[in-house]
Order: C-alpha cells, then sequence, then structure tokens
C-alpha cells in the first residue's frame, strides 16, 4: 500500500534553499485518503536522507530537491530539505516564504498496520518513499507556525547562491538554534515516469482488505470509477491518476448507449434523482453451492475424484484381509467467460448527470451477476439427479423433501443443506395450509411450524432445508422448478476479480464492457436432486 499524507511547513527562508519542518506526527490522527490514520511512533523506517527526494506535488515528473536530514523523536520526525537552483524550485521557495504552499507531504509503503474500532488505521510499520511541497497539511495539529524569510527574494543567478533557513518551532529561542548547515548541494532535477497527484487531497493505491473508508479523490463509488476510467481511456490525465491510484476494479457495469431515442432517462435536461429498473437480483442459486476461486491460467482444470473405494472386511484368522484397489479420476471443470458491452455517445458522457455512471456501473453488474447464475442452474439441471416424480401441491413439495434429501445423503455422504426454488414454487410455499386451513410456512405464531417463507424475502426454510428464491429457475411448477442441493457436491468457481475495460471507437463513441470468468462443476450427480413433476 503506499500512502500520501500531509503536515506543515515550519520554517524557510531564501539564502540557503532550506525547508524545514515536521513530517510525520506520531499517535495523532491524519485525515488521508483512506479516512483517519494514526502513525505509531517509531513505525516508519527511513532510508539514507540523500535518496529521499522532495517532490513538488507529489509528482515524480517534478523534483526540486533532496532530504538533508531527519531527526526523530516519541513524538515525531522533522526534516530538513535543500530545495534546487531550477526555476521550479525557486518558485516553490517563493510560495512557501509567502505562506502559498504551507505543508509538507510524505508518501510512505505501507508494510504493517492494523483497523481501529472507530475506523481509524493503525499503522505499525512503513517506508519513507518520497516528501512533497503541498499547499495544505491532512493534520490540523501541525499547522504553519512561522516562516522566517526575506520580504523580497533576492534575484538567483546561479545554482551557488543559496539563503539560510530557520526551524521555528514554538520552543525556538534563537536564530542560531535553528541554523542549517551549508554543506549540501542544490539537488539535482530528476523526471520519473509516474503521473502528477493531487497531494492537497492525498492519494492511496491499497490493496488491504481492511481499508473501507471513502476515497478522498474523484473516485468515491463505483460509478466514478465508470466516470473516470472512460475519461482517462479519452487522455484526461486527472483520471488516469485517480484510475491508477484505485485499481482495485469491484464487479462494474453498464447500462446504455445513445443519449437520444434510447436513453430518454440520461437525457441532459431536469429529472428526478432517481432510476427505475427491474434488474434488482442477486446470486441466490451461487450463494446455495460452494465456492472456490479458479487457477489463474487455462480454459479447463481438472479435479482428482474416487470412483472405486477400498473395502475393509471381517477376516478370518489367517484369511486374506479384502482388498479392493482404490480407484481415482479426474472431472474437469470448463472455463466460461462472461462478458457484456455498451457503446455510449460523446453526448451522453460530457452532458449527463453523474447518475449516469452510477447507474451504468450498476446496470452491468447485476447483468453480470444473473448471467453467472443462470449458468449456475444450468449446471444443476444439466448434471443433477432427476428425482422420483410428484405434485406441484405443498404435499408434493413434502414428498420431494422426504425422498431426496435422504438419498443425497445416501449417495454421496453429504447431507442436503439447501431447498432453490423458482417464483412459481415459492408462491405454493406462502399458499400452502394445513386441513383446518392456517398456513404452514408463514404463520406469525405456528404451534408445529413445517419452515418459514415470507414474501419479504427470498429466504427462509423449508422442512429444515435453507429455501433459496431464485427467478432464473423456471417460473413455472414443472421439471427442474426447484433442486435440492448438498453444496459440497457443486461448486462455482469464479476469477477474483471482474474485469472493466474501455475501448474508443469511431463517431467520438465509446465502448465500455464488462467481463470475467467462471466455471460451475458438479462432482457429485446424487448431491443434486431435480424436482420431477408427475
Amino acid at each position: 500500500m503506499i500512502l500520501t499524507f500531509s503536515s506543515s511547513i515550519e520554517a524557510s527562508d531564501a539564502n540557503r534553499r532550506i525547508i524545514s519542518g515536521v513530517v510525520v506526527p506520531f499517535n495523532q490522527v491524519g485525515n488521508t485518503s483512506v479516512g483517519p490514520v494514526v502513525f505509531e511512533s517509531g513505525s516508519i523506517t527511513i532510508p539514507t536522507p540523500s535518496k529521499v527526494k522532495l517532490l513538488a506535488q507529489h509528482s515524480t515528473n517534478d523534483p526540486i530537491g533532496r532530504a538533508q536530514s531527519f531527526q526523530e523523536s516519541p513524538t515525531e520526525i522533522r526534516g530538513s530539505f535543500k530545495v534546487s537552483a531550477s526555476q521550479k524550485g525557486t518558485d516553490y521557495l517563493v510560495m512557501a516564504s509567502e505562506d502559498l504552499i504551507s505543508g509538507l507531504s510524505v508518501g510512505v509503503e505501507v508494510i504493517a498496520s492494523k483497523p481501529g474500532k472507530d475506523g481509524t488505521l493503525y499503522v505499525q510499520s512503513a517506508l519513507l518513499k518520497e516528501v512533497s511541497l503541498v499547499e495544505s497539511p491532512a493534520f490540523s495539529a501541525a499547522q504553519v507556525k512561522s516562516v522566517v524569510a526575506e520580504e523580497v527574494l533576492p534575484e538567483i543567478s546561479n545554482a551557488d547562491e543559496i539563503v539560510e533557513v530557520l526551524d521555528t518551532t514554538e520552543n525556538q529561542s534563537t536564530e542560531s538554534e535553528a541554523k542549517m548547515s551549508e554543506d549540501t548541494t542544490a539537488a539535482t532535477t530528476e523526471a520519473a515516469a509516474a503521473p502528477a497527484a493531487d497531494a492537497s487531497r492525498p492519494t492511496i493505491k491499497a490493496a488491504a482488505p481492511y481499508i473501507t473508508s471513502t476515497v478522498r479523490h474523484g473516485i468515491s463509488s463505483p460509478g466514478r470509477y465508470t466516470e473516470h476510467k472512460i475519461k482517462a481511456a479519452m487522455g484526461n490525465e486527472e483520471s488516469k491518476l485517480w484510475v491508477a491510484a484505485s485499481e482495485d476494479p469491484q464487479y462494474l457495469t453498464a447500462a446504455v448507449d445513445s443519449i437520444g431515442t434510447t436513453n430518454p432517462a440520461f437525457n441532459p435536461i431536469q429529472y428526478m434523482k432517481e432510476f427505475v429498473s427491474n434488474t434488482n437480483f442477486g446470486r441466490p442459486a451461487i450463494d446455495a453451492v460452494s465456492r472456490g476461486t479458479l487457477p489463474t491460467n487455462g480454459m479447463s482444470f481438472n479435479v482428482p475424484k474416487l470412483t472405486t473405494a477400498p473395502t475393509v472386511a471381517a477376516t478370518a484368522e489367517s484369511a486374506a484381509p479384502s482388498d479392493t484397489g482404490m480407484v481415482s479420476a479426474y472431472i474437469t471443470g470448463t472455463v466460461s467467460k462472461y462478458a457484456g458491452q455498451q457503446t455510449v455517445t460523446l453526448e451522453l458522457l460530457e452532458r449527463s448527470d453523474p447518475l449516469f455512471y452510477d447507474e451504468l456501473t450498476l446496470q452491468l453488474q447485476r447483468a453480470y451477476l444473473q448471467a453467472t447464475d443462470a449458468a449456475l442452474i444450468a449446471a444443476l439441471t444439466a448434471g443433477g439427479t432427476q428425482a422420483a416424480t410428484t405434485a406441484a401441491s405443498s404435499a408434493g413439495i413434502i414428498s420431494f423433501i422426504s425422498t431426496e434429501a435422504p438419498a443425497a445423503y445416501a449417495g454421496t455422504s453429504f447431507f442436503a443443506q439447501n431447498y432453490i426454488a423458482g417464483t412459481s414454487q415459492w408462491s405454493l410455499l406462502l399458499g400452502a395450509t394445513d386441513s383446518t386451513g392456517r398456513p404452514i410456512y408463514n404463520a406469525s405464531a405456528p404451534m408445529n411450524a413445517g419452515g418459514s417463507s415470507a414474501p419479504t424475502t427470498i429466504k427462509g426454510n423449508v422442512l429444515g432445508l435453507d429455501l433459496y428464491v431464485d427467478k432464473n429457475v423456471v417460473s413455472t411448477t414443472i421439471d427442474e422448478s426447484a433442486f435440492i442441493v448438498a453444496p459440497e457436491c457443486v461448486t462455482w468457481y469464479e476469477s477474483p476479480t471482474s474485469y472493466f475495460s474501455v475501448n474508443i471507437v469511431g463517431n467520438m463513441q465509446v465502448q465500455t464492457a464488462i467481463y470475467g470468468y467462471g466455471s460451475a462443476l458438479v462432482k457429485q450427480a446424487a448431491g443434486i436432486r431435480r424436482f420431477n413433476l408427475t
């Protein structure tokens, strides 16, 4: 994780071209791009000072100096920096003297950290990477106390003309106590390949799972990620930076393609900040089976499976023991790509309300979830075991479960745990009554409950099996309108991330696409029991 945050410049002058101040306050809360952060005492390792560059606004293309020295105490790390005699270095020294640039911002690589109960990130170990001059500090307790500089800076004629900088802390007694050494020469300007960063709004590039705070740059949601991914592809340098700092895409998606006839909801006129859709849907079937991660390479993979087990039997004295050789084989999973694409016009991108990007992201995300869930249901249908015939009624569901759940255990040694039902079977459960007309599955205070099913949730319980209602299952009570599943007998394998791509095409249009890889693998057919209508 690369983390940047800011504290204050405490002293700046124009004779020796040196700037100094607190670069890291320990055990204080600073507002960074990942939210509140506290650096514990002694948590930052500093390499050789001469190797630490002073940058302008975190841009590695704009080095303006180099560190002279650092002083560490239990409460803070202070640093002094020689500013180069380049024009940019002179400009930043002038702005620091005039209090236009008032922050020292450090970039660190976080090695070890832990989250606090209040959401604060406590950094235990980090490596100092660079220090930058920025507009304002992130640590409010470290404001600029004083800037000691000439009112009018002398004109710089060559790289040897330097100005003294004084360290003006609250405890400063005399000017001589803060004088810095003149031994350090001006730093050489070196250019790197990374893009410029907005240092007054610190950025982060992190993959730590515990970081959940809102990012303080332009990418604060999946919709903003989509917006800046598109703009970055079209050449926007700021968006390129923000995308690079947040390149851990979630399941990302898209919705519509034209600002005219096919997308009236996004026409750039006044409209309500809401969007009506019927795509609010998760992956109930995938939730009901076991999950696995795809291997990083290949479009197929093998899983070893026992086909003949060794045997043990009662054996008479001096008799040969049972000797049945174990036999195994491979079952093969096929990896499929699931992808969707939208082509959007330049007018739609530039003239739409930001709500468009949110819906662009959300709708393709939902489409991806629905496509992969349907793929898992197709695998259950093709690879499961057809159950004994039963009626499309409450009594038929009871017969189905009471017969097939034991059969799943007998055939696999695993217990059936989940019941995946289409909307028609859900309707049967909601309307099921006993001989006196009392509801079986949705009574408020049942005396002898057969389970729980309610119109306000797709999850419940049917005769001890966890219920998952899935609208991708056939919507009438026919064959395969429900499945009894032992989760260990079928696995959905998936790539860790669904990838979101942007491509510039002709006619000033942009293609946005989501894609990912998945594989549904039935491991034991007997652990999947398919509803079979009489």
